[in-house]
């Protein structure tokens, strides 16, 4: 029994930061609960002028986003994370560019198939 304990305490001290503690969940729930009341509050309140609501939302979805990867997810520059981290971006970026450019697609499909500038019998004629 004794060499279980002593491997349990060695797989700790080798992997320091695999898993989060107590506080640190504790103070990831804590600011996310408070980002997502902030989004609230500046939708209900309408204290933000109209026109930078949008963004403010996008920059506290951002915010709760990496406190999320890097309370819950433990994604960080550690070096036991840095693995960890790397596919995350990569994997972020495939995605940010497969999305994009089949949005790009898509529109330039729309425009270039459906002329809206066409009349309906000039699309309809025979030359």
């Amino acid at each position: 029994m004794n060499s279980t304990s002593h491997h349990t305490a060695s797989h700790d001290v080798t992997h320091p930061s695999s898993h989060g503690t107590l506080k640190s969940y504790v103070i990831g729930m804590v600011m996310s609960v408070a980002l997502t009341l902030a989004s609230f509050g500046v939708v209900m309140t309408h204290v933000i002028p109209r026109g930078f609501g949008l963004a403010i939302i996008v920059v506290l979805c951002v915010v709760q986003l990496v406190v999320q990867l890097v309370f819950f997810l433990h994604i960080g520059a550690s070096r036991d994370q840095r693995t960890n981290t790397g596919i995350f971006l990569c994997t972020g970026f495939l995605i940010a560019v497969i999305v994009g450019l089949s949005l790009w697609v898509m529109h330039n499909a729309n425009e270039n198939m459906m002329p809206s500038h066409m009349s309906i019998e000039r699309a309809m004629a025979k030359d």
